[in-house]
Parts: structure tokens; sequence; C-alpha cells
């Protein structure tokens, strides 16, 4: 008998080493998760108004394009500076098509886009831009701060990070 219990408590540890064990894995499934597939943000500014609020927490799902590219209209987390510091932003344009804004409003190869996202008026005036390759064109949704203020423009697509979950 004693050796049977000797060989159970060789082969089946003690609940205190199965708990460790247990929570081990658990912290590390999180740390990749949470560390590279899920990647947890606040969001700081107001460039994405209406559609994200300042102070806002989300997750930039990573996965979503793995496989595939992101399309126009898509909003997207743009690695700004490292790996730290994420801007999220609005697809406009895909590479080799024209940008411009004219008083305000949006057009790609000459044409006017229709954008039901922006809900403030503005006076932006940029003139026309090729997207080069490998490239996207973004910008935020809300146009009524100064064009000067607001951080957008080509965007490589390797520094594009993924999407906001919601």
């Amino acid at each position: 008998m004693a050796v049977n219990n000797k060989i159970r408590q060789f082969f089946f540890p003690s609940l205190t080493l199965k708990f460790l064990i247990r929570v081990s894995l658990v912290a590390l499934f999180a740390y990749l998760f949470f560390g590279y597939l899920c990647i947890p943000f606040t969001i700081q500014g107001t460039s994405m108004d209406p559609t994200y609020h300042h102070g806002g927490v989300n997750f930039c799902w990573r996965p979503s394009y793995f496989f595939s590219e992101p399309k126009r209209f898509d909003v997207v987390t743009v690695r700004f500076a490292g790996i730290k510091v994420m801007l999220l932003k609005r697809v406009v344009a895909q590479e080799g098509e024209q940008v411009e804004f004219r008083d305000g409003k949006l057009f790609v190869d000459g044409k006017e886009i229709e954008e039901p996202y922006v809900r403030y008026p503005c006076t932006w005036n940029l003139p026309p831009r090729r997207v080069e390759k490998d490239c996207v064109y973004v910008v935020g949704d809300n146009r009524n701060m100064p064009i000067e203020n607001h951080h957008f423009g080509q965007a490589s697509k390797n520094r594009i990070v993924g999407v906001p979950l919601w």
C-alpha cells in the first residue's frame, strides 16, 4: 500500500503544483493573446469622433489582415512610432489611386466619395496626390479640426497592425 501511494504521488503531483501549472499556463496564454493577437489600447484624441471617442478602450485584432489587405472604408490601427503608439484611422484610398480634398469633400480618382461616417463639416483643401505602391491613404473621421492638427496621409501596409474589435 505504501508503494502504491509513492507511485501515485510521483505521477500525480500535489494539488498545489497542479494549481501553479494551471496558473502559469493561463498567464502565458493571456500574455501571448493580449500581447500579440488582441492588443488592448486606449483612444487618445478626437480625430475619429464621432465613430470612436477620446478615452474609450478597445482591442486591436491583428489576425484580420494576415491573409487579406485593408479595403476602402476599413478602420485600421496604424503603428505610428515604434510598437506602442498606434493611430486609429480610416482607409480612404488604395495604392495607385489619386486622392484629394476640395472644400472638405473627398475625391478619389476625380470622383467624389460619399462618407456617411463624417458628421462634422470641414473646409479642407489638399491638392491631388497619388498613393504609392504598398501604401494606403488614411484619415480620421473628425474633419472639423484644422488640417494642420490632423495626422493622416499615406501609410505603408506593413505599418497597419489590425482593426479595432468594435
